[in-house]
């Protein structure tokens, strides 16, 4: 699985620790945070962008709609204005729930 849940949870990400637990260039963030209007990263008085969890989850949303489903810009939009967005949130939860049973189970074996 590309996305890298953090380890420990903290109130902001910066934008460089966004992209290296999604595995892609902070360009990307950004171009991301401008075309999709569920992002929105607070700024400091420096400019930063600072991400909060729920930005994480808007931002692994995306993520799973257009690389690994390989929905255009176009259709991510369109699927998350819809109520099938739902859906999607649901599935992204289950796959969540058996990534964390699976690598309970690699342990448990490891241990054996």
């Amino acid at each position: 699985m590309p996305y890298k849940k953090p380890t420990t949870e903290k109130v902001y990400y910066a934008i460089g620790e966004v992209a290296e637990l999604f595995n892609v260039n902070t360009s990307l963030v950004r171009f991301w945070e401008k075309e999709f209007d569920i992002l929105k990263p607070r700024k400091n008085k420096k400019g930063n962008r600072l991400f909060t969890q729920k930005d994480l989850d808007n931002l692994y949303i995306i993520y799973n709609l257009v690389k690994e489903r390989g929905y255009t810009l176009q259709g991510a939009k369109e699927m998350l204005k819809s109520e099938k967005i739902d859906d999607t949130t649901k599935k992204i939860e289950i796959v969540n729930s058996l990534e964390k049973v699976k690598s309970f189970l690699l342990e448990l074996k490891n241990e054996l």
